[in-house]
């Protein structure tokens, strides 16, 4: 269950800590005003997780798909070993060659780690600085060669036990989302690189209610604070 969520908390990077909560840069301020127009989105991507207990980083590719506001389809393998699917309301893993979904609520009164991480889907692609500010402090916003990097801190607490560090990197041109990066508590990081991309592409809504084979066990893990 923990990588699959993850990638897609790593998509949820999308968008690091200030004193004084600085002025968003222009280009930031640009990129935010481009999020209104998007409703749908898909691309392809490199996957690269680096643990201090490896010499060598692990890397994996797959395809994400978005739809606003907070639909996601994430495919990792090729063929997919995972796929993750957040409705907005629940999340599904779904494990191909073990024929188990693991679902995860996503309403209510729903605690943990997790639940607050999961939150952070929605700002990959936020609709305003006002939503960008709830969440999390910027500290700092970069641009060299065309590419803009914003570092971000979580502000909810629970969150920054799990993550305390976000990147998200995008190009200054089209404004289109290229990188996203979490450091972990440990010291770890996972990074997405996306190709291909795809703007306001017409998706199928099956993509988000994936029909379950019989033969899968269905299970729903507890999740605690």
């Amino acid at each position: 269950m923990k990588n699959a969520l993850l990638c897609l908390m790593a998509l949820g990077a999308s968008v690091g800590i200030g004193a004084a909560q600085a002025p968003l840069s222009p280009p930031v301020q640009a990129w935010l005003a481009v999020q209104t127009n998007l409703q749908t989105w898909s691309a392809d991507f490199t996957q690269t997780r680096t643990l201090q207990s490896l010499t060598e980083p692990l890397t994996a590719t797959g395809h994400v798909w978005f739809a606003a506001p907070q639909r996601f389809r994430w495919e990792l393998g090729r063929p997919p070993e995972t796929i993750a699917v957040c409705s907005g309301t629940d999340l599904m893993l779904i494990y191909p060659r073990l024929k188990r979904v693991e679902r995860i609520p996503l309403g209510g009164n729903q605690s943990g780690p997790w639940g607050e991480a999961l939150t952070m889907l929605e700002a990959g692609f936020p609709r305003s600085e006002a939503a960008l500010r709830s969440r999390y402090d910027v500290q700092s916003q970069t641009v060299t060669n065309q590419l803009c990097k914003l570092v971000l801190v979580p502000k909810s607490a629970a969150a920054r036990r799990i993550m305390p560090r976000m990147e998200i990197d995008f190009d200054t041109k089209d404004y289109l989302l290229r990188g996203t990066e979490i450091q972990f508590a440990d010291g770890s990081t996972l990074r997405n690189d996306f190709e291909h991309i795809v703007l306001n592409p017409k998706l199928d809504e099956a993509l988000f209610s994936p029909q379950i084979p019989a033969e899968y066990k269905v299970v729903e893990p507890t999740v605690t604070r």
